[in-house]
């Protein structure tokens, strides 16, 4: 594979007009028989697949769909070898915990797999979510050899340095395999959004939890691009589209952590029949990969959002650099990737749609960008994979987060478009900025001071500017 991308990066010139043709049948070749080897390999390798699959703003398309067979395509382990692990982790077999536990999984992931059971004395009908037993014993080998992979794509292209993503897989990965933390991820979730009385959101109860088995009420749903299910039971998309924009900012902006992994998979739609306004639920499993922001973090993206909002290039640029470190030379590479839009949109108005040409502009450019510089586009730029291996961890799961989103919203095909996401977005920037000024002021003395009133109302009055402008 590598030799066959040196082939074509050197002989460039040869192909003319056809270069940009024969670069994408070369990106689908790699990427069809990158997929085959994660698919044998398993395990491990088919997160990593997974998670490549949601990297639009760095793969190119060919890449990027052809890893998406992963989300569904995962190994199963036998019940024989569940059953032993139970008895192994708890000291006791399945009947002393469940009056039924069924032998075929109702869904399995790269790291684990679910089956519907009955606790034992209660009949209560739970989910079970049971790591694949071989993971232990493959789990280090599986990660060196990641990480040796990723070592020898960077020795053939020293510019195209991903050894960032096999990093953030080490350290993620056992937070992800210890589902007693997931448990407490969920909890902690559950509890914050209970208080938020307008959120749809619900997050399954957790019964019990240790490392390698989470036991939780069973709670199912439809998956968000199942049209047909939204339509036909009076859903509105618009609604559905609006409420996952208010949770994940509630989770980005709020006090709460980011959940940061929420793909087609791992998001549920049902009906609720007993309330009016939203009259639908958003379930939401799988908490294993989650990151708390530093306050600060949080105010400076808000700012940062504002400035985009705004198209204040002088405001982006400067909060840009507080949030991620990113110099002026970086900044359209930097725009491009957090909006998910051309630079020059996200300089001017990212609030309108996505046209299938600017997705074109945008893939392409990311993907030639994987090899090469990005002239024709952003002139003279470093590579976004270079910029994305020097920015904070965090941004980069953010970034994951919001690309994420962003496809849950576009598989939609709401009537708004990004315009009603982009006025949420705005609305929680400027009261994360109303409140750290009121913070601040607070910190000198009394509001009723001359100085601190004035200052409380000039915050008041930049806030109320953001809401004016979004009502028009």
């Amino acid at each position: 594979m590598l030799p066959r991308y040196q082939y074509i990066l050197k002989y460039r010139g040869q192909y003319g007009d056809e270069w940009e043709a024969v670069l994408k049948a070369c990106h689908k070749r790699c990427a069809e028989r990158t997929l085959e080897v994660l698919k044998q390999n398993g395990s491990i390798f088919i997160k990593l697949g997974q998670h490549l699959s949601s990297m639009k703003y760095l793969l190119p398309e060919e890449w990027t769909a052809t890893f998406v067979p992963l989300q569904d395509h995962c190994p199963v382990s036998s019940y024989d070898s569940i059953a032993a692990m139970v008895l192994k982790d708890t000291g006791l077999p399945l009947d002393e915990h469940f009056d039924h536990f069924a032998k075929t999984p109702i869904g399995a992931a790269s790291l684990a797999q679910v089956h519907l059971a009955t606790m034992k004395g209660t009949g209560q009908e739970v989910a079970v979510k049971v790591q694949h037993p071989a993971l232990e014993e493959w789990v280090p080998l599986d990660l060196f050899l990641t990480r040796t992979t990723f070592s020898i794509v960077k020795f053939f292209f020293p510019e195209y340095d991903l050894e960032w993503l096999s990093n953030e897989m080490e350290s993620s990965l056992p937070l992800e395999l210890d589902f007693a933390l997931e448990g407490r991820n969920a909890l902690r979730t559950k509890e914050y959004f209970s208080k938020r009385h307008n959120s749809p959101l619900v997050v399954p109860d957790v019964i019990w939890g240790i490392r390698r088995i989470l036991v939780m009420e069973n709670v199912s749903g439809h998956r968000t691009d199942d049209l047909n299910y939204l339509d036909s039971n009076g859903i509105d998309r618009d609604e559905v589209s609006g409420a996952l924009a208010h949770i994940f900012n509630e989770m980005i902006f709020g006090d709460t952590p980011l959940h940061c992994d929420p793909h087609g998979g791992n998001i549920a739609i049902r009906k609720h029949n007993h309330r009016r306004k939203p009259n639908f639920d958003i379930i939401l499993y799988d908490h294993g990969l989650y990151r708390d922001i530093p306050k600060q973090l949080r105010r400076d993206y808000a700012k940062l959002w504002l400035a985009v909002i705004d198209a204040d290039e002088i405001g982006m640029r400067k909060y840009a650099y507080d949030v991620a470190g990113i110099t002026d030379d970086q900044f359209p590479l930097f725009a491009s990737a957090i909006t998910g839009r051309d630079f020059m949109t996200a300089t001017k108005s990212v609030v309108s749609t996505r046209s299938e040409r600017e997705k074109e502009k945008v893939s392409g450019a990311m993907g030639e960008g994987m090899l090469q510089e990005m002239t024709n586009t952003i002139a003279d730029e470093r590579k976004l994979v270079q910029l994305l291996g020097k920015v904070p961890r965090i941004i980069l799961l953010i970034l994951k987060t919001n690309d994420l989103t962003r496809s849950l919203d576009e598989n939609l095909h709401t009537r708004d478009g990004p315009v009603r996401n982009f006025m949420i977005l705005a609305r929680y920037c400027s009261k994360t900025v109303l409140q750290e000024q009121v913070e601040i002021i607070g910190q000198t003395g009394s509001i009723l001071w001359p100085s601190n009133f004035l200052r409380l109302l000039g915050a008041w009055t930049s806030f109320t500017r953001v809401e004016i402008k979004l009502s028009l």
